[in-house]
């Protein structure tokens, strides 16, 4: 059964809520800032959108829950961001290969393992030819409860398999910062969008 995000918001039970942007992403945006437009899907109260709004164009944090697009709006802004209620599975076509980079982090995660090759195709579809995936995997929720219910884990393998037909692997690595206890649990990777032919 699909989670209901906005019950989740309405409970206030929200634990990917951290408060503040995702360390690893702020560690690659010191040496490696991202430029263009940017696309930020189950961006929540939309800290990461405004840690890449200080070097990107434009950035569009999308969330399917109101409450956290209406959430994300009460912070000031910091450059050329902006939020929508949407789904990235059902993206409005003005989205349509139209971002040079897609930021996961937490969405991929949260989804049920069946939507994955679906996620793939949806990145896909929003990003220009060549264009990045800029991600942060949870390899292992630490999650030691039932295994039927977010966030899920990939194993490296996994991530191999589901987005190889699509995307070019350009580098990998384990974020040096991450959340208190997610340490180690995460793997960062940079995609490119494979043109016809590759």
């Amino acid at each position: 059964m699909p989670t209901d995000w906005e019950d989740h918001y309405h409970r206030q039970d929200t634990p990917w809520e951290k408060g503040e942007p995702s360390p690893g992403l702020v560690d690659y945006l010191r040496t490696e800032p991202v430029r263009g437009r940017v696309l930020v899907p189950g961006c929540g109260f939309g800290h990461d959108v405004r840690a890449l709004a200080a070097t990107a164009d434009e950035v569009t944090g999308i969330d399917v829950a109101r409450s956290a697009v209406m959430g994300a709006r009460q912070f000031p802004n910091v450059g050329g961001e902006n939020y929508a209620e949407a789904d990235l599975f059902n993206l409005p076509k003005a989205f349509l290969g139209s971002f040079d980079w897609v930021w996961e982090h937490t969405c991929f995660c949260a989804i049920d393992r069946e939507m994955r090759t679906a996620y793939v195709e949806a990145v896909a579809g929003a990003l220009k030819p060549g264009g990045g995936l800029l991600a942060i995997f949870y390899l292992d929720p630490g999650d030691d409860g039932p295994d039927d219910h977010p966030p899920y884990g990939v194993s490296l393998a996994e991530l191999d398999a589901l987005f190889g037909g699509r995307f070019a692997l350009v580098r990998e690595w384990l974020p040096e910062r991450a959340y208190p206890g997610r340490e180690g649990r995460e793997w960062m990777r940079i995609l490119k969008l494979k043109t016809r032919g590759e």
